[in-house]
């Protein structure tokens, strides 16, 4: 079926969702994703609805919301045995499917219904503890060895997965692994069926730190003014020394310290830009960018020091919201360079891939296609998005209709809530506000009817119960995937 698209899935770890300059953001320069907007439809009230790596990609690859798929914090470790998967899906309906970079499945070499995977999850201690030759669950090291000999290695800089201590990559810009990425998704472009059309899921494991971006990106930034971070009039001074969840301390980061590795994280997500374009080039050389719907989206985002606050888990925009983009093919008739506003989420985009390549959507998933959005139909969409992420004393569960952000705090019993219309940056909780008591109300009324009948007890279907021991996976889920085994 020569008309049906091309697909290239573009996946990156930890992108705020205002950080493009599509997005309006000040600094950050992103020519290659911008330009994708331009011939595609940009979401801008687009979510996670469980912000860190593991949760968010259950969504992704299956469709599902949170209390389906079950994974509603971080644990690595538990199989994924899902019956329906984006790639198994796309597989099945002829296509030509490959997955290069981050995955951060289990068991680590889970194909996930691609036909093959080029694996690179990053430097993750779980599967460094579990395996004596890490080669064995990373095909990125082997490779890295190769190219510059000697006992190489993607922290020889001393930068932590999670550090927020920037500096340069310390290997020429090819070895980087963000440049890795794009050559192994070219080298399957190369040597793909010719018969077939193809699903490329592209994921890079930054701008995830190590901030350590190649020379000359880290320079574009390092010396430019930037905005002041967003901090909350609610936001808690000592928020740094705790670090996200308060089990462990960044340590105090002074202003110096913040400006280089924010100057890092803006050179990372220009870096992936320039790399996308030169994905595109390839495309464009070997005449099939015509045929090649894009979609671009991230996990989750990054905090990257609003209120005094670092990394994901939490509710607040710069960790929940995400850069979405979809982009059709060249060769078809639709609306380019549209807006939308409706609250979308990961679980959206398997139904819209499935959607725009005429593959049968499983009646397991749980999202919408994104096309009659982009297409600027009048369709009914739904009227607000629950969020959570279980992470100790600061374990959440948030409601918005994308206008308005209300945020329960389950073990401490705390609320916020947001006037996002008024207050994109999420400065003044309203939750005392006279004013929005209707609002307030409401929304704590769909976080009760969305959490009734939870195995954790959150409510008894008339209020919410605060203390209720947290799971990172729900038991009824986890018993799911064990019927169906491996």
């Amino acid at each position: 079926m020569p008309d049906r698209p091309n697909v290239v899935f573009i996946m990156t770890d930890q992108w705020r969702g205002d950080c493009l300059g599509c997005y309006g953001h000040p600094v950050v320069e992103t020519p290659h994703l911008d330009q994708l907007a331009l011939q595609g439809t940009r979401f801008t009230q687009a979510y996670t609805a469980t912000p860190s790596c593991i949760a968010a990609r259950a969504g992704l690859f299956t469709g599902m919301c949170q209390r389906n798929h079950g994974r509603v914090g971080y644990r690595d470790g538990v199989p994924w045995n899902y019956e329906h998967t984006l790639a198994g899906e796309m597989a099945a309906g002829g296509y030509h499917t490959q997955a290069v970079g981050k995955m951060h499945v289990h068991p680590a070499r889970n194909l996930m219904g691609f036909h093959n995977v080029v694996l690179h999850d990053g430097y993750l201690h779980f599967e460094r503890k579990a395996h004596k030759n890490y080669d064995l669950v990373d095909d990125y090291m082997p490779w890295l060895r190769q190219k510059v000999g000697g006992d190489a290695d993607m922290i020889l800089h001393g930068l932590n997965c999670n550090s927020w201590v920037a500096r340069p990559w310390p290997y020429h810009e090819e070895v980087h692994p963000t440049t890795y990425v794009t050559t192994m998704a070219i080298d399957f472009l190369r040597r793909r069926d010719p018969t077939k059309p193809f699903f490329l899921f592209v994921s890079y494991h930054r701008p995830h730190p190590p901030l350590d971006p190649p020379q000359a990106y880290f320079d574009q930034y390092i010396d430019q003014e930037f905005p002041p971070v967003p901090m909350g009039d609610w936001a808690d001074q000592q928020a740094q020394m705790k670090g996200v969840d308060g089990s462990y301390g960044l340590g105090f980061m002074g202003e110096r310290q913040l400006h280089r590795a924010r100057a890092a994280y803006y050179a990372q997500l220009t870096h992936i830009d320039h790399q996308v374009g030169r994905l595109i080039e390839y495309l464009l050389e070997h005449d099939v960018l015509k045929d090649t719907m894009f979609v671009f989206t991230s996990d989750h985002g990054e905090l990257l020091g609003d209120h005094n606050l670092f990394r994901k888990v939490l509710p607040y925009d710069g960790s929940a919201r995400i850069p979405l983009i979809v982009t059709p093919p060249a060769n078809w008739q639709c609306k380019r360079g549209s807006v939308s506003s409706a609250v979308v989420e990961l679980r959206d985009i398997m139904p819209t891939i499935l959607d725009a390549c005429g593959v049968e959507i499983p009646d397991t998933v749980d999202g919408q296609s994104l096309l009659p959005l982009a297409r600027g139909e009048q369709v009914e969409w739904r009227e607000y998005l629950h969020g959570e992420h279980s992470a100790g004393t600061l374990s959440n569960h948030w409601i918005t209709d994308g206008k308005h952000k209300y945020i329960w705090f389950s073990q401490t019993g705390r609320e916020q809530f947001f006037d996002l219309a008024n207050d994109p940056q999420e400065l003044h909780d309203r939750i005392d506000d006279a004013d929005f008591e209707p609002q307030i109300q409401r929304c704590r009324q769909w976080l009760i009817e969305e959490l009734t009948g939870r195995e954790e007890g959150y409510t008894d279907g008339q209020r919410l119960i605060t203390g209720r021991p947290v799971k990172q996976v729900l038991d009824a889920a986890a018993a799911q995937q064990a019927v169906r085994g491996p």
